[in-house]
């Protein structure tokens, strides 16, 4: 298939269209390159480099068999101090994109959606069909989206699946993690064994889990690619489907540590830090839905594998 892939200079994006580069699919990378890298789009690719808002219209009149939508503004603490950015730059761009989808008709849409949509659980394992109360403009700019392609999907007769991501880890080779403001665990604690930051915060150690710290669920983003290329060939005109993907186990921000600690030889100093308001003590998908429909099942599964190839992609960075 001929594909656009959003964002596809940044993280999660890169990884995707390598995949799809490697499974034979046309793939163009349309990125702004604000906060991805060009040397993170995948051989056999090709480049634009421009604003989404402004070059979907263009460029879908190119035809294309499908868009895969990485592109997104995606900082929680961001998103509470400046919604504005969120409601533009996620919303309002994603609109437009849509008005270029419909005008050109392009059949396939496969969007990055998120667990924050969700926001505090009432139960876990999280559910498709649990409440969607998203706790900041990150979220809920994410719902809202997932709201207007739901609409364009029964409207316009749009193949859409919307993947609510867990916490997404490890790398691809050469395309890995490197956020200019990094947030997530795993890469925060690999910036202590490598020397870039002296100690990890642990935000809270009283939670009602079985360490007293934090429980999340790891998802590998090799397995995370897989999905969307699944999704791509099961998407159905008229319809939206939305899918979480975890790999329906959790591990705790003590564990995590540990795991880290093993993998790099680094003893990794912790401190305790006050609980963050609004952080869940424990946070886990449930993705049957996704192996029932998609056929999909993560691959790995143990934090260890997927702390080592974030690890090796941390080190392939490090000055010689």
């Amino acid at each position: 298939m001929k594909l656009l892939v959003t964002g596809g200079a940044g993280y999660v994006g890169s990884v995707c269209a390598a995949h799809l580069v490697d499974a034979g699919h046309d793939v163009t990378v349309l990125d702004d390159l604000s906060t991805g890298h060009q040397d993170a789009v995948p051989d056999g690719a090709r480049f634009v480099q421009a604003d989404l808002a402004e070059a979907a219209d263009d460029l879908l009149a190119e035809g294309f068999d499908g868009v895969l939508h990485f592109a997104a503004r995606s900082l929680v603490g961001e998103s509470v101090q400046r919604p504005e950015l969120y409601w533009s730059g996620n919303v309002v761009t994603t609109f437009r994109l849509l008005e270029a989808i419909r005008r050109h008709e392009t059949p396939r849409l496969v969007f990055s959606s998120t667990a924050a949509t969700y926001g505090e659980p009432e139960q876990v394992p999280i559910r498709e069909d649990s409440p969607t109360r998203p706790t900041n403009p990150y979220g809920a700019s994410k719902l809202a989206i997932d709201h207007a392609i739901r609409s364009y999907s029964i409207a316009h007769g749009l193949a859409a699946v919307s993947l609510r991501y867990f916490n997404v880890a490890g790398a691809h080779g050469r395309f890995g993690e490197r956020h200019t403001v990094e947030t997530h665990l795993i890469p925060l604690v690999l910036q202590v064994a490598s020397g870039t930051r002296d100690v990890v915060q642990v935000f809270g150690d009283d939670w009602p889990t079985p360490d007293g710290t934090c429980v999340r669920d790891y998802i590998h983003v090799d397995d995370l690619a897989a999905a969307h290329l699944l999704a791509l060939e099961h998407a159905k005109p008229g319809e939206h489907a939305i899918y979480n993907l975890g790999s329906g186990t959790g591990f705790s921000v003590r564990e995590v540590i540990e795991a880290c600690r093993t993998v790099t030889g680094h003893p990794i100093p912790t401190t305790v830090a006050p609980r963050r308001s609004g952080d869940p003590a424990v946070l886990i998908a449930s993705s049957e839905a996704a192996v029932a429909d998609l056929g999909w099942r993560p691959q790995y599964t143990d934090i260890t594998r997927i702390v080592g190839d974030a690890w090796r992609f941390t080190q392939s960075r490090q000055p010689v």
